[in-house]
C-alpha cells in the first residue's frame, strides 16, 4: 500500500512542495519576517526531513522537537491558519487529490498545539 509521502510525489515531490511552501511563506508579510534571520536552505533540508516523516516517509529528520523550534515565536492561530493554506496550496498545484492534500494537512494540523506552545 502506498503512503502519504507516496501520493504527495515522494522525496522529489516533497522537495517541490517545500520550495513552493517557502516561496509563498516568504511572499506573505504576516509569516516572511519570522524567517528574517533564517539560513533558508538549511531550513528547506530540515522541513524536507520533516515533511518525509510525518508523511510516512523516510524518518530522516534529526532536528528539534516542534515545542523547542517553536518556543518563544508568540505564533498565533493566524501565522498557523496562514501557514497552513500555503502549504495546502502548496500541495494542490502538484495535482494531489483532495483526500491525500486532506490527510497532509491533518498530520500538520495535529502539531499545532506543540507549535503554538499551547
Amino acid at each position: 500500500m502506498s503512503t502519504l509521502f507516496d501520493q504527495l510525489g515522494g522525496q522529489q515531490g516533497i522537495e517541490q512542495i517545500v520550495d513552493d511552501f517557502y516561496k509563498r511563506i516568504m511572499a506573505d508579510n504576516t509569516l516572511n519576517h519570522f524567517f528574517a534571520n533564517t539560513d533558508l536552505d538549511k531550513q528547506r533540508q530540515k522541513q524536507v526531513a520533516f515533511f518525509a516523516k510525518i508523511f510516512d516517509g523516510p524518518d530522516q529528520y534529526k532536528g528539534r522537537s516542534m515545542e523547542t523550534t517553536h518556543t518563544g515565536m508568540n505564533l498565533q492561530q493566524q501565522h498557523f491558519d496562514n501557514i497552513a493554506k500555503h502549504l495546502s496550496d502548496a500541495v494542490a498545484v502538484r495535482g494531489v487529490s483532495p483526500e491525500d492534500a486532506n490527510a497532509a494537512l491533518a498530520r500538520v494540523s495535529s502539531l499545532k498545539g506543540a507549535i503554538l506552545n499551547k
